[in-house]
């Protein structure tokens, strides 16, 4: 129980460690004189591309946004999250509580691009680790390491996403220790997936694509995905909040509702759903972004060797960063 109140304590001080940090502003200084223009960043993840069309072409190395913005919905998207969920498994009927983190990003390395239009190639990296928080020790069930390398692409309203990356999944030693039936298939596989997505004004994106294991440990696992999915958010924030006097800069908050939906080959082409709803929060000249959501997971387990075999129902909520 004790270590179930320290997940819960830890995750409350990661959102308000964050919360605060969020001051610094890539941009530069925010300390500026009440009568100063506000900082102007160029996120192409989230802004409106239309009016940077007449910007010169620019080569640029590391750069700081990317030009295809991340699947947040999708549970293998390599991004910042802790969440909290009660899973139950269709097929056991056993209801249990996970903590369920991710330490991930993509590190853009070139881009070549005017305004937003063009192109980038970038580094991914993410560790995927669940917990299961019924135990005293907070056991690990299994976590998933992933590295690859995606180039994204942009035109107006229309970008893209083509990667190739690497995932080996590996189940915890106090798991086996608690469940000595269990055999683990050392599952690890190289796979290349492609999205398209396309942007209606600011608030609504449709996105599609499919993924092709080129190999896989075991080879018996098939081949194919399909996966599709939309996110809706708010026009305009819809509430702002300056804190107290903290920040001269007003902390935006914006709802949002996104739906991921994957359809795999080895499962016999079931549809499994991920929901998250809630509220993003920002501020203007920023990259940094907190979000609040509420998660609704319907489907196989999405990680390790469980993809293949267990079917789950959860519900939970977590924070959500993006650096």
């Amino acid at each position: 129980m004790g270590r179930r109140v320290l997940y819960k304590r830890g995750v409350v001080a990661i959102i308000i460690i964050m919360y605060l940090l969020a001051g610094k502003a890539y941009a530069g200084d925010d300390k500026k004189p009440d009568d100063a223009p506000p900082n102007k960043v160029l996120d192409c993840r989230y802004q409106q591309v239309s009016k940077f069309s007449d910007s010169e072409t620019i080569s640029d190395t590391f750069p700081t946004d990317d030009l295809f913005r991340p699947l947040l919905a999708d549970p293998k998207q390599p991004q910042f999250f802790a969440l909290w969920q009660t899973t139950q498994s269709s097929l056991e009927r056993t209801n249990a509580n996970i903590g369920s983190i991710g330490i991930g990003e993509n590190v853009g390395f070139y881009t070549r691009r005017k305004g937003c239009n063009g192109w980038q190639i970038s580094l991914l990296t993410g560790i995927f680790a669940q917990f299961d928080l019924d135990t005293s020790n907070a056991e690990l069930i299994n976590v998933d390491f992933n590295v690859g390398v995606p180039l994204t692409w942009r035109h107006g309203n229309w970008s893209a996403r083509l990667r190739f990356y690497h995932q080996s999944s590996h189940i915890g030693d106090e798991f086996l220790g608690a469940h000595p039936g269990f055999k683990s298939i050392g599952l690890q596989y190289e796979e290349v997936d492609m999205t398209v997505s396309y942007d209606f004004q600011t608030w609504l994106r449709l996105y599609g694509g499919g993924a092709v294991l080129v190999n896989r440990q075991p080879s018996t696992i098939d081949r194919f995905t399909g996966q599709w999915g939309f996110e809706a958010r708010t026009p305009t924030p819809l509430g702002r909040s300056y804190v107290f006097g903290l920040f001269s800069n007003p902390i935006l908050f914006t709802p949002i509702l996104t739906t991921d939906f994957k359809s795999v080959e080895a499962q016999d082409w079931h549809i499994n759903t991920n929901l998250l709803m809630g509220f993003e929060m920002s501020r203007a000249g920023f990259l940094r972004r907190l979000r609040i959501l509420i998660n609704y997971y319907h489907g196989y387990n999405p990680y390790g060797q469980f993809f293949y075999s267990q079917k789950t129902e959860s519900f939970g909520v977590g924070a959500y960063f993006m650096f």
